[in-house]
């Protein structure tokens, strides 16, 4: 059997090696290593692949949300909603700006926004809700922008996890995640869907005048050069990335079919067990499965990761403490016990290999050991 890895991007390479090998090699070859070709192609590309009127490539996905902000001019002190259980960066870009991050529980089965937590927090000092569409399935969009637009909010969402997830509205529409807010943003980080070798990100917008704006926030707040007509930053997407995304990018699709494919198995091998919660997916979403997450509902978890471990099987916390109780975040509004749903979950939750390289030997071994470790640590 080989080495089972969180995620295996040595073998994925190899695969389409040949492809990425050329592309960037035609980057080098032509030096435009900066807003080249590639970058240029690679944006259309993806324009065409979420239906998205535009792409603004940048430097890594906190960009992305930082840009968004920037670009809707927001004030400080202006509150902001999200998820208390999530990476950091969705809260950090927020107190980042001056702005007032406001935190809500999740809820229990998609972990993400609990949409009437959302609702009972807004005041008339919010501007803005980030969703988090988590672990690769999207947020409940349709009750989120009906709220946004009773309340005047903007909606920026946090696809980082979730790119090619799509989310079906009660009228049929079906969307892309990213493409329903105002603003949508993704990370290219290696271990992510569409991962690239090192850091880049995007946000997405159907509107021409925030569109407008981010080209410039990204650019140093110039759209002349040594022009500047605002606040601007440095984040650029580089051409050999873009050119690496590109490919990657004609197969994102059956990428997710492997990744489903991979959770169809543990869910099937895990169902039947009372102390494991399958991770769950909403109907109105297609899930893509950035991350396998269950819960573990009465074993010892640290024992099973020592166990697991032990069989060479890796096991990964995503993630072990919710924002309100994070040193850097601590505030006089929250305490422990606020977040019920959150708090239990990141306790309770373990994160299985998840990738597109899996083999059925791989996830025989995986499924067993887990549910011997589970058995034997009740």
């Amino acid at each position: 059997m080989r080495d089972i890895r969180m995620v295996d991007l040595q073998l994925q390479y190899q695969k389409i090696k040949p492809e990425i090998d050329k592309e960037i090699q035609n980057v080098l070859e032509s030096t435009a290593f900066i807003n080249g070709p590639a970058v240029q192609r690679f944006q259309a590309d993806l324009e065409s692949y979420l239906g998205v009127k535009h792409v603004i490539p940048c430097g890594n996905g906190t960009d992305a949300l930082q840009v968004a902000l920037m670009a809707l001019g927001l004030q400080r002190g202006d509150e902001v909603i999200t998820s208390t259980f999530t990476f950091i960066a969705s809260a950090e870009v927020i107190a980042l700006l001056g702005l007032c991050p406001v935190l809500v529980d999740i809820d229990p089965n998609s972990f993400n926004l609990d949409v009437q937590a959302v609702e009972k927090a807004v005041t008339p000092r919010t501007k803005a809700i980030i969703p988090v569409h988590l672990f690769g399935q999207c947020a409940d969009m349709e009750p989120l922008m009906a709220l946004a637009k009773k309340r005047h909010l903007f909606i920026v969402e946090d696809a980082c996890q979730a790119i090619g997830s799509t989310y079906r509205f009660s009228d049929g529409r079906v969307c892309k995640a990213g493409t329903m807010g105002d603003f949508g943003c993704t990370s290219f980080f290696p271990s992510k869907n569409l991962g690239c070798y090192g850091d880049g990100g995007a946000l997405f917008t159907n509107s021409d005048e925030l569109a407008q704006k981010a080209r410039g926030i990204v650019n140093h707040g110039m759209f002349v050069r040594y022009y500047h007509e605002m606040v601007g930053v440095n984040s650029r997407l580089d051409s050999i990335q873009a050119a690496i995304l590109d490919v990657k990018l004609r197969h994102l699709d059956e990428y997710a079919e492997a990744r489903r494919k991979a959770a169809a198995y543990y869910t099937k091998a895990f169902s039947p067990c009372e102390g494991l919660q399958c991770p769950h997916t909403a109907p109105n979403t297609e899930h893509v499965f950035h991350q396998y997450t269950l819960l573990l509902k009465t074993a010892n978890r640290e024992k099973v990761i020592a166990y697991m471990n032990e069989r060479k099987v890796p096991v990964m916390i995503y993630y072990p403490v919710p924002l309100h109780e994070q040193k850097a975040y601590k505030d006089e509004r929250y305490r422990k016990g606020d977040f019920p749903v959150s708090e239990q979950v990141c306790r309770q939750c373990i994160s299985l290999p998840m990738h597109t390289e899996l083999d059925e030997e791989q996830l025989e071994h995986i499924t067993r050991n887990l549910l011997e470790a589970v058995k034997l640590y009740q």
